[in-house]
């Protein structure tokens, strides 16, 4: 009988491995994990790509543009899954984050990589969000769980081994071995996946058509129009940029109010107050990870596998900050634990402002990434708990999908406005480090706006059964 004529396989019980899942289960895993790893591996070996063919204006740009399209990713795949079922958006996915590998790896120039990692960003988005459908559909209940913990893990590895391994790599055979080495493993990762997808069902329900494709707009406008923003206050002229930048806030804000809770761009207390929190937690952590590897080899002259390093310890805070908060959410205030992982990563980015300065110590870099990543590891995750244990009636859906929005979307402005300061100030005649400063500055200030916004967040966790339900409601 035909692969797409079978019935998925949901015994009750049944594990990941099985005889049923296991192609499916390898497969996701690792097409996830060589995405992670490439998101990993790009921060290290950018400042490589920079050094061979320049372009440091747009050093912001190749993180913006992957996570605006991303974005836009998530929400189209969701739709076409839905639709046409998991196997064509997850192929197509794939198919575009092996080309944009492809076109990154070659390019001629800076702006070409841009290009490749904005159809990489698009790719990965539709990967992520049918990965999940996947688990919906192919896994049971009891099973579930399990596979959603291998699909975080799938992160783990990579970001151990991932920035030390691109490091190596553009240290010894050039910067594009990163991005054209993972085509073959992603391309067998997928080949396995790809069969048992194609037996899934699609939606029994009826969809809503005219729903997804209004949200799919949205998400295309919220994309164009944070671009156009980033792209105004690039912008050397301020008479061009000035336009260019309301414009791009002109088209975003009133997509961005579709797409969130209402209350959210107000900061209303209870989740719109999170949302913004996770979003503002974007800004200033990514937007200072970004141009970390670049302080250590353009400032400080160290190697490409020595500035992976951070990353790498950065991994493994973030991931103990994430079991600390997973060991007093019961009995701490959401509010304070989040205000704890905010003043971690405020002390983490002053102190990493100091390796800028020669008389600094480099080993103070690595220390003082470990404290910002353990503090996002404890208000990532708790923020997390804060948007998701309290979804308004039978939207637990919704505010799943806010979470991942304003996550990425933070990202990309944090990328992209440091991204901005550090091309404004060198392009002033001002130095590499001071660029990075003042990038540095504004993940700062982010993190401070944050801090104000928590006086908005429940006191108090919500109890035990209430928390379970709605964690239970969004898996």
């Amino acid at each position: 009988m035909p692969a797409t004529n079978e019935k998925p396989t949901t015994t009750p019980g049944a594990g990941v491995c099985d005889r049923a899942h296991r192609a499916l289960t390898i497969g996701l895993v690792l097409t996830v994990a060589f995405t992670a790893f490439e998101a990993l591996a790009v921060a290290t070996a950018l400042p490589a790509t920079v050094a061979d063919i320049g372009g440091l204006a747009l050093y912001g740009w190749t993180f913006s543009a992957f996570m605006l399209a991303n974005l836009v990713g998530i929400v189209a795949a969701g739709g076409m899954a839905d639709t046409r079922g998991p196997a064509a958006p997850f192929a197509l996915g794939v198919a575009l984050f092996v080309v944009g590998l492809a076109v990154a790896g070659v390019a001629p120039s800076m702006p070409v990589v841009v290009a490749g990692r904005f159809v990489q960003g698009f790719g990965a988005g539709a990967v992520s969000a049918v990965s999940y459908v996947a688990i919906a559909s192919a896994y049971d209940e009891a099973t579930r769980p399990r596979m959603l913990a291998l699909l975080s893990s799938a992160w783990v590895v990579p970001g151990l081994v991932g920035p030390a391994l691109a490091g190596f790599v553009a240290d010894h055979a050039g910067w594009r071995p990163v991005f054209l080495g993972l085509v073959p493993p992603t391309l067998l990762a997928a080949a396995l996946a790809v069969p048992p997808l194609r037996a899934l069902p699609r939606a029994a329900a009826a969809v809503d058509t005219a729903g997804s494709a209004r949200r799919l707009r949205s998400a295309l406008l919220l994309a164009a129009g944070v671009g156009a923003a980033l792209a105004g206050v690039e912008c050397e002229h301020r008479l061009t940029g000035a336009p260019v930048l309301v414009t791009g806030l002109a088209i975003a804000g009133p997509a961005l109010v579709r797409l969130m809770p209402p209350g959210t761009l107000r900061a209303a207390p209870g989740q719109p107050a999170a949302i913004v929190v996770m979003a503002l937690l974007g800004v200033a952590f990514f937007g200072a990870e970004a141009f970390l590897p670049l302080a250590l080899t353009d400032v400080r002259g160290r190697s490409a596998a020595a500035s992976g390093l951070p990353l790498t310890l950065g991994t493994i805070a973030w991931t103990a900050g994430a079991w600390i908060q997973e060991r007093t959410a019961a009995r701490r205030s959401r509010r304070g634990v989040i205000a704890l992982g905010l003043v971690l990563l405020l002390a983490g980015i002053v102190a990493l402002a100091g390796v800028l300065h020669a008389s600094v110590p480099v080993a103070v870099a690595y220390a003082a990434w470990s404290v910002t990543a353990l503090g996002m590891g404890i208000a990532y995750s708790t923020t997390a708990l804060a948007i998701l244990e309290h979804p308004p009636p039978g939207r637990a859906g919704e505010s799943s999908a806010a979470l991942q929005l304003a996550t990425n979307l933070g990202i990309a402005l944090g990328t992209g406005a440091g991204g901005a300061v550090l091309a404004g100030v060198t392009s002033s005649g001002g130095s590499t480090a001071e660029g990075i400063a003042a990038a540095w500055a504004a993940s700062a200030a982010a993190l401070v706006l944050a801090l104000a916004v928590t006086r908005r967040l429940a006191a108090r966790p919500a109890d035990d059964a209430s928390r379970d339900a709605a964690i239970a409601g969004v898996a």
